[in-house]
């Protein structure tokens, strides 16, 4: 068992978690206020609204890639994609909660996808052989 590449892919993970979150936050904030500001029209902040699920979606495995490579790992294909694939579950889930005002992901759920992105960082395909 690899503990320390488990280690070091949930330092990544939990950062790349509160960064993507942190960033779908400020986005459906910046929604809301054009919306807002705009009156209330029909699709406005809907921009804004895929600016930042896209944003979010694609910065997730940009996120674990970096990290898990600053930290001096290689082999991290398992991880940066399946770990995207379910931020894209996850926080398409989620979506309702984070985009109102003062909303945020549920906790279970972030320590969920967390410890799921943990378990996918102890896979390198290299070194199973």
């Amino acid at each position: 068992m690899q503990y320390i590449r488990h280690a070091k892919g949930a330092l990544t993970v939990v950062a790349a978690t509160a960064a993507c979150h942190a960033l779908m936050s400020a986005g459906y904030a910046w929604a809301r206020d054009t919306a807002a500001a705009s009156g209330d029209t029909i699709f406005s902040g809907a921009f804004e609204f895929l600016l930042t699920t896209a944003a979010s979606w694609a910065l997730m495995p940009l996120l674990l890639w970096v990290g898990m490579r600053v930290m001096g790992e290689t082999g991290n294909a398992v991880l940066v994609l399946v770990g995207g694939l379910v931020w894209v579950g996850v926080s398409g889930y989620f979506i309702n909660d984070i985009s109102f005002a003062g909303g945020h992901m549920p906790i279970p759920a972030l320590v969920a996808y967390v410890l799921v992105g943990t378990g996918l960082a102890g896979v390198d395909p290299a070194r199973s052989r």
